[in-house]
């Protein structure tokens, strides 16, 4: 088995990534992204036999983000990662671990911190590394089922607020693709985030993650049909939703599409939007046409009851599976 650190292809990253409908972060745009905004950006992939540097068969992709404690210690975060092919069992999972571990281009002291985008009796695979943190909760969606069964899913007071929603006033529209044309939602969010209190991606993500994914999109996904689907997802990797209420924006979504599987990003809502339910309305909106697009699932973020009740009361209210996360394991 055998580590390959950087100089990687894309496009055999991403066949891997959107396979396994994989995580934002695991994306080769996300890397991009964060790089373009002054993070150290790691990538590896774990492949056994073949020759060249990711020839033979793929075992695991993992993309890291590096951050230097006092400028000198390098601790790297593999976040929502390692991506594995298919059906890779514990024992190749533990062996390419290791693989990653002993060929890791950082000296030493250093730290390797993974954070699967598993709940941990599926996580047995890292059994030799030192788990030193519990994971958070997610709501995900499978937007796999039909649009009946999606709506049957949901808690009776969110769909009722749905319905209410529809009646309304409320006309719901998507916005430009145009980093201008949506920036005004940023700004919301920006300043919702100041007034909370609360740690987001850094101001100019969206943007930079949308000239990642644009500067990737001629590669290949298959053949056919499939493949110029898969093309026309890179080329609209931003999905944004506004209700407006006569002439005034009184909510807005934002979800980034990343292969097969799509993340909520931000939301805002105001009064006027809120009495009446818009990020219901814009929710489910945004669930139908993802789901046009391929996507298989939607991840609507953490839970926490504690310092979000309402919020986490909204998410879990669409029916979705609340999914606990292993937590972070440390490998020096």
């Amino acid at each position: 088995m055998r580590a390959t650190w950087n100089g990687l292809e894309r496009d055999a990253w991403m066949r891997l990534h959107r396979t396994a409908a994989a995580a934002l972060q695991q994306d080769w745009a996300y890397g991009d992204a964060m790089g373009a905004l002054g993070t150290e950006c790691l990538r590896v992939w774990v492949h056994e036999g073949g020759e060249g540097s990711e020839g033979g068969e793929p075992v695991a992709a993992a993309q890291f983000l590096v951050r230097r404690i006092g400028g000198l210690l390098p601790v790297a975060l593999c976040s929502h990662g390692p991506v594995w092919a298919p059906g890779t069992p514990p024992e190749r999972q533990a062996a390419a671990l290791q693989a990653i571990r002993a060929s890791a281009p950082l000296r030493w002291p250093r730290a390797l911190l993974y954070t699967p985008d598993a709940p941990l009796p599926a996580c047995t695979g890292f059994a030799r590394l030192r788990r030193v943190m519990t994971g958070h909760s997610t709501v995900r969606l499978d937007l796999a089922l039909e649009p009946d069964a999606l709506r049957a899913a949901m808690h009776g007071k969110w769909r009722n607020r749905l319905a209410a929603a529809e009646r309304s006033a409320l006309k719901v529209e998507r916005v430009g693709s145009k980093p201008a044309q949506y920036r005004w939602l940023l700004d919301h969010e920006l300043a919702q985030r100041r007034r909370r209190g609360y740690i987001a991606l850094p101001d100019g993500f969206v943007e930079a993650w949308q000239a990642a994914v644009a500067g990737g999109a001629g590669g290949g996904a298959g053949g056919g049909a499939r493949s110029a689907k898969a093309a026309a997802d890179r080329a609209e990797p931003v999905l944004t939703l506004r209700a407006d209420l006569g002439r005034d924006a009184a909510a807005g979504m934002m979800f980034l599409v990343h292969g097969e599987a799509a993340t909520y990003q931000i939301g805002w809502v105001g009064d006027a939007g809120r009495e009446l339910g818009a990020h219901n309305l814009l929710l489910w909106r945004a669930m139908l046409e993802l789901r046009e697009r391929g996507v298989r699932t939607l991840d609507l973020g953490g839970v926490d009851t504690a310092r979000g009740a309402g919020l986490a009361r909204f998410k879990l209210g669409t029916g979705g599976e609340v999914v606990t996360l292993a937590g972070s394991y440390l490998a020096r």
